[in-house]
């Protein structure tokens, strides 16, 4: 159970001093939509929102994200920059090379990232990102962003199935000896979220580039790419410095913005 007390207490000192208000819901329909529809906090300062069970977890592309009762960390962060930061588009990349990092210091082995927001451990899905962009008047500009992290799907009613359901999937139940209490973790991923933030407000993508090359879990690995522009197939090979995905194809190098990436032979579901 996520008891507030409990992960206001190890948040650290910078973060701690900087959150505006946290919440905790036992049922919700989406943390980033209910962060979205609350006021902007100001500029330097931060809500957070947690759910145990999200109705519709959302995902990139409008996808959910299924997460059963109390298996999973569900959590929003709403954040105000003062000014736009430069290159914007990075920062669920950002985002992600922090809590990759974050796992690997709480002992989870070969934690990967597949562009552009997925989480991955054991060749099985860990969690996911998603960043939204709240309109608002002049030069602030508040963003929400949501992680969702497969705890311990094990305790999840019918778990067998769920895990079928969900295709190719794993969680830190799978990764670590002793798992840490939600809460604590809670608190873990809130430090985490909040110093990227910072630190992109400061230099963008520039500090996060090279640590992505080293958890990129797509390099040398087959993909297609579906795009409004049509399907792309080519072989990943890593980045560019403003966080595009290059893809060598038949006809060269081609750099993508976005769409969405299966593996060459994998299912739609991965």
């Amino acid at each position: 159970m996520l008891i507030v007390d409990q992960i206001r207490a190890p948040i650290s000192e910078a973060p701690g001093s900087r959150l505006e208000y946290l919440e905790v819901f036992t049922e919700i329909d989406s943390t980033n939509s209910y962060l979205l529809e609350q006021e902007a906090p100001p500029p330097g300062w931060f809500r957070v929102a947690l759910a145990e069970h999200q109705t519709a977890g959302r995902g990139r592309m409008e996808r959910r994200w299924y997460s059963p009762p109390s298996s999973g960390l569900c959590m929003s962060m709403s954040y105000t920059f003062e000014k736009e930061p430069k290159n914007l588009p990075s920062l669920t990349l950002a985002i992600g090379v922090g809590i990759a990092e974050a796992l690997e210091s709480m002992g989870v082995a070969g934690a990967g990232l597949k562009w552009p927001n997925d989480l991955v451990v054991r060749n099985g899905k860990l969690g996911g990102i998603l960043t939204e962009m709240r309109t608002g008047h002049g030069p602030a500009q508040t963003v929400v962003v949501g992680i969702g992290l497969n705890v311990d799907l094990g305790r999840a009613p019918d778990a067998d199935h769920i895990k079928t359901r969900l295709g190719y999937v794993s969680d830190l139940a799978a990764c670590l000896d002793e798992l840490p209490d939600r809460s604590e973790l809670s608190a873990i991923m809130i430090d985490t979220i909040f110093n990227t933030l910072v630190e992109f407000e400061l230099d963008g993508f520039d500090r996060f580039a090279d640590a992505w090359q080293r958890f990129d879990w797509l390099r040398g690995q087959r993909v297609s790419i579906e795009s409004p522009d049509g399907r792309t197939r080519g072989t990943c090979q890593g980045i560019d410095a403003d966080g595009a995905l290059l893809l060598r194809t038949s006809s060269g190098s081609q750099r993508v913005l976005s769409g969405s990436i299966r593996l060459h032979g994998q299912p739609d579901s991965y």
